[in-house]
């Protein structure tokens, strides 16, 4: 469904997101009034005060693909039972407003802890023992499609510019080199545990389907892999039972260190998206570029 607004030529900021989403809720018959910000990143999420609604705004129109896939992997895991975000309502979504995609969910209520390791583990498992059914079809994972529209178009020193397109390039020829050893199927695509809420039930709800496709399982274990042996993000007792959950440790498969290098790099061009909202953004950026240009320097970088 398309919405008509004034474009504007602003890039993407969390007070145009904001615009835009009002101008979703009222073609979606919603009240945004008191719309609360919660995350602005790849996208920007906002509740509704009015209903127990997250309405998430993409980047730009060349995200509708992934909003599509959003869209299909929901309602193919509602159907099989499986523990994941939920679409709201029978509108017709994603909804393109102002050339954004726009998506409407059923708020999660968070209950009184944060997923564990060892749930991540255990939820990646059974999502990729899950068999696709005749007819239902996920892109392949694709580690490079976003990069090259973050390089293009972040706001960032023309250095930084060049710098990541020679390592863009360096990466393809890795990529190009990687011998998978497990078969294909469904991959969250960006499993890392930010995706596991736990409700007031205290049930684990996958979410953010964005990147979902049809590949091997490492690309799912690379996150966490790399957050533990790379950047020091979890103990050695949380890693322990990721593997334990999942029964496999990817830092033993030799290809760990490509894909280690994809996930740094992918973690940096994120982020760098975000620089002109805030200082802390810029200086996490600046951090995590500089790691980039010398492989043998520790990566101090704080989660974000």
């Amino acid at each position: 469904m398309a919405v008509d607004a004034a474009r504007s030529e602003e890039g993407f900021t969390s007070e145009k997101a904001a615009r835009v989403m009002s101008a979703a809720c009222r073609a979606a018959g919603l009240d945004d009034g008191g719309a609360e910000l919660i995350r602005f990143g790849e996208n920007a999420l906002f509740r509704l005060q009015s209903v127990p609604v997250v309405a998430r705004v993409a980047r730009g129109e060349e995200w509708l693909c992934k909003a599509l896939t959003e869209v299909a992997v929901s309602r193919w895991l509602e159907g099989e039972g499986f523990p994941g975000a939920r679409l709201f309502g029978e509108l017709e979504q994603p909804l393109l407003v102002d050339g954004h995609p726009v998506t409407f969910w059923h708020l999660i209520r968070e209950g009184d802890r944060k997923a564990t390791y060892g749930e991540l583990g255990g939820i990646l498992r059974d999502l990729h023992s899950m068999v696709l059914p005749d007819g239902v079809e996920f892109p392949s994972f694709d580690p490079f499609g976003k990069q090259e529209l973050r390089i293009d178009r972040a706001p960032i020193p023309e250095d930084d510019r060049v710098f990541l397109r020679k390592r863009w390039r360096e990466l393809r020829d890795q990529f190009e080199e990687l011998s998978f050893e497990t078969p294909k199927g469904p991959v969250h695509g960006d499993a890392h545990v930010q995706n596991l809420m736990v409700d007031d039930q205290g049930q684990v709800i996958l979410i953010d389907f964005e990147a979902f496709c049809f590949d091997h399982p490492e690309w799912d274990l690379m996150v966490t892999a790399t957050e533990h042996h790379s950047l020091g993000w979890q103990t050695d007792e949380q890693y322990a039972d990721f593997v334990r959950a999942y029964g496999r440790d990817l830092y033993d498969w030799p290809g760990y260190d490509t894909l280690r290098r994809l996930q740094e790099f992918g973690m940096t061009t994120w982020l760098m998206q975000n620089v002109r909202e805030d200082e802390r953004t810029a200086a996490e950026y600046r951090r995590r570029i500089s790691a980039l240009r010398n492989d043998d320097a520790p990566r101090n970088w704080r989660p974000w």
